[in-house]
This record gives C-alpha cells, structure tokens and sequence, in this order.
C-alpha cells in the first residue's frame, strides 16, 4: 500500500498475516529501511511486497527499526535480519528482552509462541536520537508507555512530516510492564509533533493534522 512515493505498507493485516502489527518501508533512492517485523510467520509475503515496492530486500535494506519488543512487531525480525543482513535499532531498554527472547515481555506468549532471539546492532540510549538512512535523517523519539523502550520515528517525505508511531492505542499491561503516567506524557509528545501522516501499528495509517489529533487524543480519555 503506497503511503507516499517512498513510503509503503508491505504488512500487517490482510497484506501478511492477520495476527501481524503493521509493517511499513521507507525507500530513499535505494537506501532503504523497514520499520517492525510482525510476527514472522508470513515472511514470503513479506519479501514479496517489498520486492512490489521496487526494493530487492536482500540488498537495499539497511536498517529493521524496531518500534518496540512485542512479538507482534519483533517476532519476524531475526528472519529479516539474517536475510536482508540489515542492521536492527531498538531502544536500550528492550536490548534484554529481545536478545534473551522473554516471551512474557514481548508478549510472545499471548499468540501461542515464543520468540527467537536476536542481537541488536544499535541500542537507543538518549531521548531523541538521528538515524541517517543515505543521507536523510530518521529521527527515533523514545515514547515509554506501552513499553518501557518504546520508540516512534520520524522522517519527511514529499514535504510531509510522517509518523510512525506503532501501538499510540496502546494497550496497557502489568505483563508488558507498561506504565500509564508515561503513556499519557507520550501521548502529548505525539501531539506536539504535529504529523502529516500517522502510521499507526493496528489502526491503519491517517492523514492531516487534525485527523491525527483527534486520532491520539481518543486515547487520553
């Protein structure tokens, strides 16, 4: 699903397999990066609709930004990273989950699974932090709430501000070690951005600033 002329949704939902959190790819002239994994059971699909986007998955991908540690988002990320041989980015503080494969954490547990563990080559230490992806900038903002390390994304394409902010819906979980005074911080942060376009993890991608507000807001009541 195009989003822009470089931005694309190649899973999640009827894309890929109905249990995976939305998959978006970001291609800047052959740079390319993708933002989660989904569960990794649909991973053919996967690599064919990047290969739809004009990507060869194997050789253009450099970066799997990893919004957080569920399994919904991570559980496909060990298969992409050992095939594309990109370099994976999370924040530090789901670093032990995700390379110890906790499957209470990641909530790998809730879809009958576990998750394979895999190393990752940069760790998020600080609160907002550039990813340069040939030669433009990802911004990665750290928005604890949901999870302790969660993190959104942030770029320009077509001189539009675009977001991605996976799970602004939450939810909140003793289990995922969610924390609700975070979220709702997190939640203001989003706001303050003020994003064109919001590709949002299970909601589907909205676009304008007011949709957008309205569409974070719903969740501070």
């Amino acid at each position: 699903m195009k989003i822009t002329n470089e931005i694309f949704q190649v899973g999640g939902g009827e894309l890929t397999s109905p249990e995976d959190a939305a998959i978006y790819l970001i291609n800047f002239a052959g740079h390319a990066a993708l933002v989660d994994a989904g569960c990794g059971r649909s991973r053919k699909k996967v690599f064919d609709n990047i290969r739809a986007c004009n990507v060869n998955p194997e050789e253009e991908i450099e970066y799997l930004l990893i919004t957080h540690c569920h399994y919904d988002h991570t559980g496909g990320a060990k298969q992409i990273k050992d095939m594309a041989q990109c370099k994976v980015v999370a924040h530090e503080l789901e670093a032990r989950f995700l390379e110890q494969g906790d499957n209470n954490v990641t909530a790998a547990k809730w879809y009958g699974s576990s998750l394979e563990p895999f190393a990752l080559d940069r760790k998020l230490v600080i609160s907002r932090e550039q990813i340069d992806l040939g030669g433009r900038p990802i911004e990665a903002i750290h928005t604890p709430g949901h999870s302790p390390g969660s993190v959104v994304y942030v770029t320009e394409s077509q001189g539009l501000k675009v977001l991605f902010g996976q799970d602004v819906h939450g939810p909140l979980d003793p289990s995922l070690l969610s924390n609700r005074e975070d979220y709702l911080r997190s939640l203001n942060l989003l706001l303050s951005l003020e994003a064109d376009i919001l590709c949002e993890g299970h909601y589907g991608v909205y676009k304008g600033k007011r949709e957008i507000g309205d569409f974070i807001r719903s969740f501070m009541k």
